[in-house]
């Protein structure tokens, strides 16, 4: 199989697997998963041998940038495609297309924008990450005020485009429309395209937030497709094959696995498209700390501290400030730019975190389907540890400006595997050779997903055992 038909294989396995989990566990953090996944996978596939810290630092861009689509509601904007009250209208299934494809093309735009800033031959420092940053987060303020509000649903008073259920398309219903931020997080990423695309004339950024605005924008659509064709086509799944899979079909995960699948694969193509923009072999004296040790750990603490309240705790003041995708990302783009731990804490446990606690959450406090003593020691604290370890591990190996991206094989290959590992937990073990459940499938699909990025590691770890000193 030629190379690059290899690479949106792989990139697609990556989408997939990372989205469709990233529907158990929601909002900006369960999307890293996927950012994640995607980027470690892309950077390993087009450019093995760019210096590790560099990679690393792309991939955490990328990462953390994925999550900001986090914020945005969604829910009700598939509604309109799919609830029974609402099938059959057309004016509604193309609205909620529309909307569907505008939320899909930001939330994927914004990975494209901080990947390819990245991976782009200009080495961009922690004060310019912080100076842009700053500029559009008041453009994502802005935004909102100018295209997502009035917001007054006790007197029926809706924004003039609004992408969520509303009175329009169901006027005697009981509705809870819900604020939507995407205005906010359309100047934001046009903001941040203007700076590094135009103004400082990086081409990777620049294009590479194109494609990735173009695979959300289909990816999204696509995968809801899916399920609208099943809720509007109710028949068809009650004769052959489908009167038997119906049942054990989660729509809804499938729309999150096909969603993942499509912008995987078109990010891929963008990337192998844009090749000869790639700094695969960076200056090693561009990559200088020049974020002082202390406070990249005093950042760490309070990104970490704030990042608990948000997921566990629900402590009102935190998250009116940081329970918004851009905000939550300030500290990290600025941290992993200007410092040489920062980018190997967020791929493996500042991503981890968010994941491993509501995994403990579910399974072992709300529904005590595992002790709480075992499910900490075996959901968080061994995760965890192992997660640090491998961080540890692979910042001493940065040190070394010879080592390249193929070291990062190992944190992609633990990402899957505990990913995985944690999903299926979550899916409370659908074993194929059990009774089938609607999690069934879907499981089956990620253990697909898996042996692929798997096999993605093991290539590279492989090529680069075999590399010369």
């Amino acid at each position: 199989m030629r190379a690059w038909l290899l690479t949106v294989l792989a990139g697609a396995a990556a989408g997939g697997m990372g989205w469709g989990i990233r529907g158990q566990y929601g909002h900006e953090t369960g999307a890293m998963i996927a950012g994640a996944l995607v980027s470690l996978t892309l950077v390993l596939r087009v450019c093995p041998r760019a210096r590790l810290l560099a990679a690393a630092r792309a991939v955490a861009l990328g990462t953390i940038a994925i999550g900001f689509g986090g914020s945005m509601t969604y829910g009700q904007t598939v509604g309109l495609t799919h609830d029974e009250a609402l099938v059959g209208n057309w004016a509604a299934l193309r609205w909620g297309m529309l909307g569907l494809a505008l939320k899909g093309g930001l939330w994927i735009g914004f990975a494209g924008l901080f990947l390819g800033v990245g991976l782009g031959r200009r080495r961009v420092g922690w004060r310019e990450i912080a100076v842009v940053m700053l500029g559009m987060l008041a453009l994502y303020a802005l935004g909102i005020g100018l295209l997502n509000r009035p917001f007054d649903p006790a007197r029926r008073v809706l924004p003039a485009i609004y992408f969520s259920d509303d009175w329009r398309w169901e006027p005697d219903a009981a509705l809870e429309p819900r604020p939507e931020v995407w205005g906010g997080m359309l100047l934001a990423l046009a903001g941040g395209w203007g700076w590094w695309g135009l103004i400082r004339r990086d081409p990777l950024a620049r294009n590479l937030t194109l494609w990735a605005s173009l695979a959300g924008a289909v990816g999204f659509p696509l995968g809801q497709s899916l399920q609208a064709y099943h809720a509007w086509n109710r028949a068809a799944f009650r004769e052959g094959v489908w009167a038997a899979l119906d049942p054990v079909m989660n729509w809804w995960n499938w729309m999150e696995t096909v969603f993942g699948m499509t912008f995987g694969a078109i990010l891929a193509i963008g990337l192998l498209a844009n090749r000869r923009h790639l700094a695969v072999d960076a200056d090693p004296g561009t990559l200088a700390d020049d974020l002082p040790p202390a406070v990249a750990a005093a950042l760490l603490l309070v990104h970490v501290g704030m990042l608990v309240c948000c997921e566990f705790a629900r402590v009102p003041a935190v998250d009116m400030i940081y329970d918004h995708g851009p905000v939550m990302g300030l500290i990290p783009l600025v941290a992993v730019a200007g410092g040489r731990q920062w980018p190997f804490f967020v791929l493996l446990p500042l991503t981890l975190l968010p994941i491993a606690g509501k995994t403990l959450r579910n399974l072992a406090i709300e529904n005590h389907a595992i002790s709480p003593a075992t499910g900490w020691l075996v959901y968080l604290v061994v995760p965890l540890l192992l997660a640090n370890w491998l961080a540890i591990r692979l910042m001493r190996q940065a040190r070394d400006e010879r080592t390249d991206a193929r070291a990062l094989a190992a944190a992609l290959a633990f990402d899957t595997i505990v990913y995985l590992l944690l999903n299926f937990a979550f899916f409370r073990f659908p074993w194929p050779w059990q009774t089938w459940t609607a999690r069934t499938p879907n499981a089956l699909c990620f253990l697909l997903c898996a042996a692929i990025l798997l096999a993605v590691a093991s290539a590279a770890s492989s090529s680069r055992r075999g590399a010369p000193p």
